[in-house]
């Protein structure tokens, strides 16, 4: 089902070129964030801050502080009046866009806290933890504690994606799982390695799985059947993301050698491999613009980099 977009390959060019550096943060940046229209970005890092930036125009607009340690994740709500970031510190914090004031600061976690996550009517806030759970925060309402914890995994929650009626995380246990909120039912998938990532295509026809074992692998979402594998890059010690191109043709990958890797979908052929960094260099994070040829990547040198497609100076 994710094959129906192949021939859009041939007609959308893959990112090739820089067309801007973000440079900001003091050390490791841990997590890039695309806003709902790929206008803005929301970028994470070792320095303890979270900061917002015009990517195609390399501009940071603001910086945002209140973490005690390094900030592992961020995201902003459809309206872009609030964002939320998580952490080592265990907390999961909701701040004011514009004011850069803290309206929340939600504790409730045992251990770090790794990925965080609006819902789309931005009434609640999940959370997935080094803890092994999944938190549902209420952001309506004053109480501090979690409306709903999901305890299911068994090991660190290292990813989350969330859709208008599901919840697809992954995790070292080796599962992914995907909580459908409107029927009451959990979907289990075992990948026999820890789950770093796990996304879904824009078709939400099919699951995006990173794992430890240097392999990246395409599971139809309603069966959980394996469609495809793509080998190539470097992944056996860090927390990696991997997404779908905004047209589902291509497979993306951060690796732990400074490339980012670019497959086919249908035929799983790593087409491309991008320089981030230094060999030395892991690249945590990616995020894909939901409509243009447009990729941002993150690592471990402290480099986010705007990687675009077509003609030089394009703009968007």
């Amino acid at each position: 089902v994710c094959y129906s977009r192949l021939s859009e390959s041939m007609a959308n060019p893959l990112p090739e070129y820089v067309t801007a550096e973000l440079t900001g943060h003091h050390g490791p940046a841990r997590a890039v964030r695309f806003n709902t229209t790929g206008s803005y970005c929301l970028t994470c890092g070792s320095d303890k801050t979270v900061k917002l930036w015009n990517p195609h125009r390399g501009l940071l607009i603001k910086t945002y502080m209140g973490h005690g340690r390094e900030v592992l994740d961020a995201a902003a709500v459809r309206d872009n009046s609030r964002l939320v970031s998580c952490g080592a510190d265990k907390l999961v914090i909701m701040t004011d866009v514009a004011t850069g004031n803290i309206i929340r600061k939600y504790r409730g976690h045992l251990e770090r806290v790794n990925c965080v996550k609006f819902n789309d009517e931005a009434t609640l806030i999940i959370s997935g933890s080094y803890d092994a759970t999944v938190r549902l925060w209420d952001c309506r309402s004053r109480q501090y504690q979690p409306v709903q914890i999901m305890d299911d995994a068994k090991d660190s929650v290292t990813s989350l994606q969330v859709t208008d009626h599901e919840i697809l995380t992954g995790s070292v246990d080796t599962y992914v799982r995907n909580y459908d909120i409107r029927m009451g039912k959990l979907y289990q998938d075992c990948v026999g390695h820890p789950v770093t990532c796990a996304s879904l295509t824009n078709d939400r026809q099919c699951i995006v799985v990173s794992s430890l074992d240097s392999t990246i692998r395409l599971l139809d979402k309603d069966t959980g059947e394996l469609l495809n594998e793509f080998k190539g890059h470097q992944s056996q010690d860090y927390k990696i993301d991997c997404c779908s191109s905004n047209t589902d043709a291509h497979i993306i990958s951060g690796s732990e050698d400074g490339q980012i890797c670019i497959w086919e979908l249908v035929e799983a052929k790593l087409v491309h491999s991008l320089p981030q960094g230094a060999k030395t260099s892991v690249v945590y994070s990616l995020a894909y613009h939901p409509r243009e040829t447009c990729l941002l990547a993150a690592a471990s040198d402290g480099s986010v980099k705007v990687w675009k497609g077509g003609d030089r100076g394009q703009a968007m």
